[in-house]
């Protein structure tokens, strides 16, 4: 906070908070806003005016990421909202960098803005970092002067993150055909966790799946629900053996809407509908990981 006494009148100015804004940054900002009141102006609304400028001018990151995200919306799937490609954006770097212009940003307010993140959200902070050398790379192609290479000297000065990633739990595929025996009731969860497991298809395709996808033994997963690149992936046709035909007629009565796993109200039955049934019952294991199951089980006992 910047204490100023403007036109005999006591104010209080933000500088930024401790995340966003160093120390050195806060001395350097405090000393111009200083100059800016000895001249009888009022910093706090020659900032705004200043923002207001940028927000007009088109150079400030904000407004740059909004147009490099609607610029890639036809290759994200689901316009990128599936995926949440501005997320990271979103929540971690325009509310620091948002009304700062393009050309003024280095590898150390990157390094500033994604320090907090890099080590206990490294996944996050990954894909933030590579959507502001998206955010850059737009701003070049519209001819602003800007560092395209600040982000790669920002990974340098963040260095090596120390987060840990750690594998979705799987199930030992010696377990599974009692765990799958037990998936004795008639339910929609019952049932979508033995398809699950018959299929070793990722749970989204799975909880999206519609009638009009199944013909006699074959299913196929058209290509915009699958992981992958919108246009860089094609449609995904799983065998249905014997027992999977039938878990599909079991379900039958249960399908609203089109979906085959469907909730009362029409919808497809959520992700945690499935982990929740496996975490009641002191399971480690996640459904994602019979995917894992079924690959070791293949490794192990088949030529496949």
């Amino acid at each position: 906070m910047l204490r100023l006494t403007i036109g005999g009148r006591r104010r209080e100015m933000g500088l930024g908070g401790m995340q966003a804004v160093s120390l050195k940054q806060a001395r350097e900002l405090a000393s111009e806003y200083r100059l800016v009141a000895a001249a009888n102006r009022d910093p706090i609304v020659e900032r705004q005016k200043s923002r207001a400028r940028l927000a007009r001018s088109g150079t400030s990151f904000r407004v740059l990421a909004v147009e490099a995200f609607d610029a890639r919306k036809a290759e994200l799937k689901g316009d990128g909202k599936a995926g949440r490609w501005f997320s990271p954006l979103d929540v971690h770097v325009v509310p620091k960098l948002g009304e700062l212009s393009v050309d003024v940003i280095d590898q150390n307010i990157i390094k500033d803005t994604l320090d907090p993140i890099w080590h206990t959200k490294a996944d996050v902070a990954r894909k933030a970092l590579n959507r502001i050398s998206i955010v850059l790379r737009h701003a070049a192609a519209k001819g602003l002067d800007v560092d395209l290479q600040a982000t790669a000297k920002a990974r340098e000065l963040l260095g090596k993150s120390r987060h840990q990633a750690r594998h979705i739990p799987a199930m030992d595929w010696r377990d599974v055909p009692a765990f799958y025996q037990s998936l004795s009731d008639p339910t929609v969860t019952h049932l979508a966790l033995r398809f699950l497991i018959l299929t070793g298809v990722r749970s989204g395709a799975l909880r999206q799946c519609r009638i009009n996808q199944f013909n006699g033994d074959l299913w196929t997963i058209p290509a915009e629900a699958m992981k992958g690149r919108k246009g860089a992936t094609s449609d995904f046709r799983v065998p249905l053996n014997s027992e999977a035909q039938k878990v599909i007629q079991a379900t039958l009565p249960h399908t609203r809407d089109d979906y085959l796993f469907a909730t009362n109200s029409g919808k497809p039955i959520s992700d945690m509908t499935l982990s929740m049934m496996m975490k009641r019952r002191g399971l480690e294991a996640r459904p994602h990981g019979f995917r894992t199951s079924l690959r070791v089980w293949l490794a192990e006992t088949t030529d496949a």
